[in-house]
């Protein structure tokens, strides 16, 4: 039986998500919610689009679950901030995880993450809550991505790794094992990291070097 499912957001990765929860997942999406100040149209993709301010009135916690659909903006902060006001207000979270992705039986992934097709997870690979892991990744043997964490397209994170908390990892990254990426890193698109990294760092190029004088909190993603 299929279960009733509100997507928080209404952008261009809310709809991806209608489309993946519609069509290969055991959730039927009956709604999106935004905040009242962003809700510029009352339908998409032909469902409602309700105010989030107001969403228990509409969809209340006991009969939907909700998917924060929301990218990498402000480095995670903005989809991290929703969700954890949604699980403050009792909502459960839906998570998918392609029928095309590679999910070996062992591996766990958290509440409100997102596993696109061609996904790799090895054995014993923790992926924490509010994690999206777009196309094509590889994700080795005992690693561990916390919570809040946006992996972008092909990246190649190898064994024994750790991604920090609230990070973002560009397309076509490669990691060594035994890599510990910090909290709130951005790692640059093709970047390849060889060493642990700091805390609020952007790294770039082969070797990856962190970029002088700048904050990854600045980085508008």
């Amino acid at each position: 039986m299929s279960r009733p499912l509100v997507l928080v957001g209404a952008g261009e990765f809310a709809q991806i998500a209608c489309e993946y929860f519609e069509h290969d997942s055991d959730h039927d999406v009956v709604a999106f919610s935004v905040e009242r100040d962003y809700l510029a149209q009352p339908m998409l993709a032909d469902r409602p689009v309700v105010a989030y301010e107001t969403l228990e009135t509409h969809y209340p916690p006991a009969d939907v679950d909700v998917f924060v659909a929301i990218p990498a903006s402000q480095l995670n902060r903005v989809r991290t901030r929703f969700y954890l006001d949604a699980k403050r207000r009792g909502y459960r979270f839906a998570t998918y995880v392609s029928t095309r992705a590679f999910v070996w039986r062992n591996a766990e992934v958290g509440e409100n993450s997102f596993i696109f097709e061609g996904n790799v997870i090895q054995p014993f690979v923790r992926i924490g809550n509010n994690c999206i892991l777009w196309s094509g990744n590889h994700v080795g043997h005992r690693t561990v991505v916390h919570d809040n964490v946006f992996v972008s397209s092909h990246a190649v994170i190898s064994g024994y790794c750790e991604i920090g908390q609230s990070s973002f990892i560009g397309v076509n990254s490669t990691f060594n094992d035994h890599v510990k990426v910090a909290p709130d890193n951005v790692i640059g698109a093709g970047a390849l990291v060889t060493r642990d990294t700091e805390p609020g760092r952007i790294y770039v190029g082969s070797p990856a070097k962190a970029v002088p004088g700048k904050s990854s909190l600045d980085v508008r993603l």
